[in-house]
């Protein structure tokens, strides 16, 4: 189960001076090639007990603020930024042998941001939103769907999003960029945030 990571490379010369431009291309390039879910990302978190734990979210937006994302704010992802809003991100598209990773704190979005993707989504998740708890131990399946029903006959077509549910924003202090090279002699590029600027350096891999 060994992969030769020959596909590219990442130096000092060809990377952008700032990880947002860097972001940017490398995203692109993912969607561009079609990867599965490119913008799928896993989200690790801290609790109060401080175990770690990981979820796979998907990018909602991002941009010179940070990345957003959306979820319920009572799931168990929801508590642990409750108490630790410090959060990482990571981003992995094997088709181009890259990782990207991110860290910084995570705070609620607006109200109305969430109201406008909350409005943009598809019924059935809206639906969801309402029926889930997310998180919570249920005896089964027909829990969920019993709620998704209720949901819909109380609400119709036109769920208001619930108070529960809604986005988060990542702000970066830490980008790394991951290109895999032969011999496991990986390329890797990180951007700190010193002062306000980006500093950017290689580790070793």
């Amino acid at each position: 189960m060994r992969t030769s990571y020959d596909l590219d490379s990442l130096s000092e010369g060809s990377a952008a001076d700032e990880p947002l431009r860097q972001f940017d291309a490398w995203f692109a390039q993912a969607v561009a090639m079609d990867a599965l879910e490119a913008n799928a990302m896993t989200l690790a978190t801290v609790g109060p007990d401080g175990r770690p734990s990981t979820r796979i979210v998907l990018l909602k937006g991002y941009d010179a603020a940070g990345l957003v994302f959306f979820t319920n704010y009572e799931s168990r992802k929801g508590r642990d930024l409750a108490a630790q809003p410090y959060a990482a991100l990571q981003f992995f598209w094997p088709s181009l042998q890259r990782v990207v990773r991110i860290e910084g704190p995570v705070a609620q979005v607006s109200a109305a941001e969430s109201d406008e993707y909350f409005a943009s989504r598809p019924l059935g998740s809206r639906l969801g939103a309402w029926a889930s708890p997310q998180s919570e131990v249920i005896i089964d399946r027909e829990v969920l769907i019993e709620a998704e029903a209720e949901a819909s006959a109380h609400f119709g077509e036109h769920p208001p999003r619930p108070t529960h549910w809604g986005g988060y924003r990542l702000v970066p202090e830490v980008w790394e960029f991951w290109q895999g090279r032969p011999s496991r002699l990986h390329d890797r590029l990180r951007y700190r945030l010193d002062d306000g600027r980006w500093v950017r350096e290689r580790l070793a891999p």
